[in-house]
Formats: structure tokens, C-alpha cells, sequence
């Protein structure tokens, strides 16, 4: 039987370096998931704290925005082909909760403590090679995260379109720096 379309991965995925092409597309899947989760998280942010009566009720759409992002990281780790992806999902959950909540505490907003959590948890979501670190990563969130914090009190609104696109495309470009920086070195050396 012919399987059309897709061709069979190897056993060795896990081991071996994941293609740019294939870690792009695990970040742009879990990216387009992530969209829906934050505008719904941030509508009902909204709607709660206007305190207008005919506000739509708030926490239908913070639950469901809350609801989603586990599966959010699911698609970053299998998409990456995390070899260990089911526990990888757990600690990103963990530390985006770790991360998130102080983030958002210390910035009074939800937006930057959203993107901080967000990154933070896919630093353990997605598949990190060897010429992958998880300081080049966790410098990448910070600067997203702080890049968000300024924008919300300056540009405004459009600090807020960009946000939910943030958190995982610096981390994709993290890795590629670590593996250009990789290769510079072995070129010189």
C-alpha cells in the first residue's frame, strides 16, 4: 500500500536535528491555535473589568481562553516531535502558570504576563536540540516580554494585534541564532 503525500519519519526523529521547515511549521500551528485563546482571554479580561451592565459576561470567555492553551502547547511539543512530549506539556503548563501570574502581577497587565508565560512554557514544549539553549531562549522571552510590556503603554492597540504572535517566533528565532552562532564557530575553528 502506498501512503500519498506524506512520507514515513523515521524512529530516529527524536534524535536527530529537526528541520528548520518542520520546527516553522510546529511554531506557526501552535501559533494560529494560540490566536483564538488570547483574543477570547483578553475579550473577557475586558468584559470583566468594565464593569458596564451590559457587558457580556466575562468568565465564559476567560475559561475557554484558559482552556485552550494546554492544547496550544501540545501542538508545539508533537508538532515538533518532542520525544517526550507528554511531560514536556506538563512542565510548559507549569512554568507558563509560574511565569505568567508574577509577570502580570509586577507589569499590571495581563497582555505582558501573557506573552512571558506563553514563551516560558514553550521553551519546554518545543523540541530543543543540542546546539539549542535554554538561556538563548529564556533571553528571547524576556525581550518579547518587555517589547510587549512597552508596547501596550505606547502603541496601543496594535501592541496588542502582536502580542499572541510573539512568544513562540522568538523562540524560533532563538534556536536559529544558536545554530548560526553554532556554525560560525565551526567554520573558524
Amino acid at each position: 500500500m502506498i501512503v500519498a503525500g506524506r512520507a514515513r519519519r523515521s524512529t530516529l526523529a527524536g534524535v536527530e536535528p529537526l528541520s528548520p521547515r518542520l520546527k516553522w511549521r510546529a511554531i506557526l500551528i501552535a501559533t494560529l491555535a494560540l490566536v483564538p485563546a488570547y483574543w477570547t482571554l483578553l475579550a473577557g479580561l475586558v468584559a470583566v473589568a468594565s464593569g458596564a451592565d451590559d457587558a457580556p459576561a466575562g468568565g465564559p470567555l476567560i475559561a475557554f481562553g484558559l482552556a485552550v492553551i494546554p492544547f496550544v502547547f501540545v501542538m508545539l511539543a508533537f508538532f515538533s516531535e518532542h520525544p517526550r512530549w507528554p511531560g514536556a506539556v506538563v512542565r510548559a503548563m507549569g512554568l507558563c502558570l509560574l511565569v505568567g501570574i508574577p509577570v502580570s502581577a509586577l507589569a499590571t497587565d495581563a497582555v505582558t504576563g501573557f506573552v512571558a508565560g506563553i514563551g516560558a512554557g514553550g521553551i519546554a514544549a518545543l523540541r530543543a536540540d543540542l546546539l539549542h539553549s535554554w538561556k538563548t531562549r529564556a533571553l528571547a522571552v524576556l525581550v518579547v516580554s518587555a517589547f510587549a510590556f512597552v508596547s501596550v503603554r505606547s502603541i496601543g492597540p496594535a501592541g496588542l494585534l502582536l502580542a499572541p504572535i510573539l512568544p513562540f517566533t522568538a523562540l524560533g528565532v532563538a534556536d536559529h541564532l544558536s545554530e548560526r552562532n553554532a556554525e560560525a564557530v565551526a567554520d573558524d575553528g
